[in-house]
């Protein structure tokens, strides 16, 4: 990414989540995306082609997790994971199992439990 970027620069997207080292492979990226796994300002994409830009919003599930970030700029190469975060902004990353995750489903009591 340079300091004088093109405000109305694109990337593939599948191009850019393997540029923010959000998964390992550009193949893996696309078989995320054509398996309705990600989205962008809140649309399902179907198409690894589908542009983004500075602005957007993907939500993603990856191994179990939900990553909700913003773009911040676009990759011209695969670098370092420092200049990978310099791409995005974390609006959300929810781990399996964490507490807003157990929050939001209540589990029934169990047999040795009181219901009243």
């Amino acid at each position: 990414m340079e300091d004088g970027e093109e405000p109305g620069r694109a990337q593939r997207l599948d191009k850019w989540l393997w540029h923010g080292r959000f998964v390992k492979t550009r193949g893996l990226a696309s078989r995320l995306i054509s398996g309705g796994m990600v989205r962008v300002n809140r649309e399902r994409v179907a198409k690894p082609s589908h542009t983004v830009r500075p602005g957007d919003v993907i939500t993603a599930t990856i191994a179990g997790r939900v990553r909700v970030v913003r773009v911040l700029g676009i990759g011209d190469r695969r670098g370092p994971p420092a200049e990978a975060r310099l791409l995005y902004e974390d609006i959300l990353s929810e781990a399996p199992g964490s507490a807003a995750g157990k929050a939001a489903v209540p589990h029934p009591p169990g047999p040795d439990q009181a219901t009243d």
